[in-house]
């Protein structure tokens, strides 16, 4: 996800993603731990998409 694409979402499509990311971060997290998932870079992707929409965030708030 790139960070222009955030700027076209409204607040409520962002905090459903933000939600929607971390979850898939948990899963992914639990499935390595069990040796189920092998793609380590996948999950790094992931928890920077999710730094990326808590950052969106966090300037968006800032700037009302």
């Amino acid at each position: 996800m790139k960070y222009k694409e955030l700027t076209t979402k409204s607040e409520a499509e962002i905090k459903h993603l933000l939600l929607e990311l971390k979850g898939n971060a948990h899963d992914l997290s639990v499935k390595m731990k069990l040796s189920q998932h092998k793609n380590v870079k996948e999950l790094a992707g992931i928890k920077k998409d999710i730094a990326r929409v808590m950052t969106y965030l966090r300037q968006k708030t800032a700037v009302k």
